[in-house]
């Protein structure tokens, strides 16, 4: 699905309470999973040897991480929500809660689901809290649930 396109910033807080359609959906391969460990030196075999994983993981395979997918909320948000005008800067300005609910199996596909909870503004900037649940193709639980923060410096 296409984002919501919102003309200006001074707009946002008219689609409060917004959910917007879901992303596209996006495949967690093997080697991105691989690559996530090399650079956050976290190897464990649930996420890095497939023959292990198969054998003895409840998954019957790797998994990603859950800072792999919680790292996949800006790519996913981007293509929920586009500001055409009046930004300056957009800053991840933090989480109130994360959670993992279900785990996401390498070659699986995710998607993301954004709810626009609140916005407060000021005279330099725009603070926007998202409800954010990532779901996994085949999994009845999301993969990650996330309140996020955002920023938006005024242009």
């Amino acid at each position: 699905m296409p984002p919501i396109e919102i003309d200006h910033l001074s707009q946002l807080k008219e689609f409060e309470g917004l959910e917007v359609p879901p992303t596209e959906w996006f495949v967690i391969t093997q080697e991105r999973i691989q690559k996530f460990a090399e650079a956050i030196e976290d190897r464990q075999w649930i996420h890095v040897d497939p023959e292990r994983a198969a054998r003895e993981s409840p998954y019957g395979g790797t998994v990603a991480h859950g800072f792999l997918t919680l790292s996949l909320l800006g790519h996913l948000f981007a293509q929920a929500i586009r500001i055409r005008n009046g930004i300056g800067m957009r800053i991840n300005y933090g989480l109130n809660r994360v959670g993992f609910p279900s785990a996401v199996q390498a070659g699986s596909a995710i998607r993301g689901r954004v709810t626009i909870l609140s916005v407060k503004e000021s005279a330099e900037f725009v603070d926007a809290t998202y409800a954010v649940s990532i779901e996994c193709q085949d999994s009845d639980k999301p993969c990650c649930v996330a309140e996020c923060l955002a920023r938006y410096y005024r242009s």
